[in-house]
């Protein structure tokens, strides 16, 4: 069954650095692009990152440009978003989903193109 964790979230002052976790298990990501999703309250979902299945490739919301960065570690079944100068309105919870992407594609950062799994999330807060 494949299944995704989400961790590392948490409170952070404006300005701060956070970075999450996305753990697979179930699947191998080598044939999977995983994305990052957040959804603030009474907003809709939005994309944030994604990488591709191997990890050589990435597209960011232009909100996140310069200060969130993904990573993925198909030998360890985790994939990262290192997320820097925080700010309030990145408060959300943040959810990983992956897409059968097994040529290596990169998915646009809609939803519509993660439909193999979707984690739990993690609350990020950022305030002062």
């Amino acid at each position: 069954q494949l299944q995704l964790v989400e961790s590392g979230g948490g409170l952070v002052q404006p300005g701060g650095s956070l970075r999450l976790s996305c753990a697979a298990s179930g699947f191998t990501l080598d044939y999977y692009a995983i994305g990052w999703f957040r959804q603030a309250p009474g907003k809709e979902r939005e994309g944030v990152a994604c990488i591709n299945s191997r990890g050589g490739w990435t597209n960011y919301a232009d909100s996140v440009k310069g200060r969130f960065t993904i990573s993925k570690d198909n030998a360890n079944h985790t994939v990262y978003l290192q997320m820097n100068s925080l700010k309030p309105e990145d408060t959300a919870v943040y959810y990983c989903a992956a897409g059968y992407r097994p040529w290596g594609s990169l998915p646009g950062l809609e939803a519509r193109y993660f439909s193999g799994s979707w984690g739990q999330g993690t609350q990020v807060t950022v305030s002062s």
